[in-house]
Order: structure tokens, then C-alpha cells, then sequence
């Protein structure tokens, strides 16, 4: 699990998820990642009593990468303003069915969530309650069935990724919610949380962090090419 935290100071603790981790409790009751790595910073450190680390925002169960934690109030608050500001970037790839035309563009949808369904629906426009939802996507390989895209998100809404690529006809690869045919063996979808570029909350750096894609075949094959 250490090897998996990508930074650490006073402040924030930024962490490469697996797909089977929750970052936050949900109805499962598995024990999510915050509080694993609460235990983590109680014993590193000897910290006696409660320890403090905010979540600065969420990933979705099936996906993997960049989390980003604060470890204090002050830290959590002022990255909270920086994502209601728009100001950090967060770069996604995904490995989907289907390559999209054209092969780099600018998506604006209007989404609106079914909590019940736990699921997002896309419009061209806008309808009661959906929020504008925005990001850049482009092309970076391709393989005999499968894609590569590389995402930046604009906006930060529920299952926005997933669901405007499928509204493209670019479906995730084993994201069955959003019309893949079928599941991966581990339940994992192939949406990676790649980067995030943002201002440390305290000294002012700025902050570019990337996370390597879980091991498994496809995630390989194309990490091979790209570094390649």
C-alpha cells in the first residue's frame, strides 16, 4: 500500500487507487480507503487520538488512480475552492470500444442523475434538473479492437466520463452500466484518474502528479506503446 502513495507532506496525501477500492464508506460496509490510510498516518507518525484526512474528491468503485487527501482543515478547504474554481487539471485515459469521430474534439452534454439507477443521462440540452457537463478527448492509440483516449475533464459531474463517451458510441471497456456487452473478471471498468495538476495549498508549487495504470494485459499494451 505504501508503494502506492505517489506524495506526502504536512499537508496532502495523494494516492493511486485500485479498482476494487472505495474511497469513502458506502452500503458495502468494505473499508474504504480514508480510513485505511488514517491507520497509515497514525502509525507512520504516532499520532495519538483521531487522525484528520479529508476527502478532496471521490473516484468511482470500478476506477483507478489519483486521490487526492488532505491532512489538514486548512489544506481541505482551500483545494475545495480550487475545484469549485475550475483551476485544477485532471487528465483521465480510458480504453474504450470504438474510435471516436473525430479523433480529438470538445464534448458539451447536460447530464442528470438517476439516484436510484445510480446512473447519469445524457442530453444535447438542457432538461429539468441536469447540469452542463464539459471535456476535451483525444486519440492516442489504437489497438486491433480497443482504444486509447486521453480525457481532460472540464467539469466534475457523476459518472461524466463514462457517460459521454457512450453517448459517442465509445463505451468503457467492461463498464456495463454504460453499454459495454460485457464485465471484466475483476468488476473494474478501464478508466484511469492518469494526472492532476493543481497549486499545493500551502508553499504555493505547483503540483503535477501521475499515477501508472493497474497491471493487466490491455492497461500494458498500451503503456508499452506509449513509452515505447
Amino acid at each position: 500500500m505504501i508503494s502506492r502513495i505517489l506524495y506526502e507532506d504536512n499537508h496532502l496525501l495523494v494516492f493511486n487507487k485500485l479498482p476494487s477500492e472505495i474511497v469513502q464508506g458506502d452500503k458495502t460496509r468494505d473499508v474504504p480507503l480514508v480510513d485505511l490510510l488514517k491507520d497509515y498516518i497514525k502509525e507512520k507518525y504516532h499520532k495519538p487520538g483521531n487522525v484528520f484526512l479529508g476527502v478532496v474528491h471521490r473516484l468511482d468503485r470500478p476506477a483507478s488512480g489519483v486521490v487526492i487527501f488532505a491532512r489538514t482543515g486548512k489544506a481541505l478547504s482551500r483545494l475545495n475552492a480550487v475545484l469549485r474554481e475550475g483551476s485544477m487539471k485532471k487528465i483521465y485515459w480510458a480504453v474504450v470500444l470504438n474510435s471516436p469521430t473525430p479523433e480529438s474534439g470538445h464534448l458539451v452534454h447536460f447530464l442528470r442523475k438517476n439516484e436510484e439507477q445510480n446512473r447519469s443521462y445524457v442530453y444535447d440540452q438542457e432538461v429539468k434538473g441536469s447540469k452542463r457537463a464539459e471535456l476535451n478527448y483525444r486519440l492516442l492509440h489504437s489497438a486491433e479492437i480497443y482504444h486509447l483516449l486521453e480525457i481532460e475533464l472540464i467539469t466534475g459531474r457523476h459518472h461524466q466520463i463514462r457517460a459521454q463517451l457512450a453517448a459517442i458510441g465509445c463505451p468503457i471497456r467492461g463498464d456495463v452500466k454504460y453499454g459495454f456487452p460485457r464485465t471484466n473478471k475483476d468488476g473494474s471498468i478501464h478508466l484511469h484518474a492518469r494526472q492532476v495538476e493543481f497549486q499545493h495549498p500551502v508553499s504555493k508549487e505547483i503540483l503535477r502528479i501521475e499515477a501508472s495504470p493497474p497491471e493487466d494485459a490491455l492497461w500494458g499494451f498500451f503503456s508499452r506503446h506509449l513509452s515505447g
